[in-house]
């Protein structure tokens, strides 16, 4: 094998690392986020309130409509 080859090889290897690192990273906030939301919408319920439903694609006037 030669040295280039090697050198290639070390890069690579470090590159999937921090890859790695960044997805893991990326995956515990997403875990932390969602904890967070469905921490928020049973803390929504025990007091008895309901947020209404969003509709940010404004398809309840299309359908009111017809």
């Amino acid at each position: 094998m030669s040295e280039g080859s090697k050198i290639g090889e070390s890069h690579k290897a470090v590159q999937e690392a921090r890859r790695r690192r960044r997805l893991a990273a990326a995956l515990r906030e997403n875990l932390k986020r969602r904890k967070t939301q469905a921490k928020g919408r049973v803390e929504g319920r025990v007091e008895g309130r309901v947020a209404a439903p969003h509709d940010s694609a404004g398809i309840a006037d299309d359908k009111s409509g017809r």
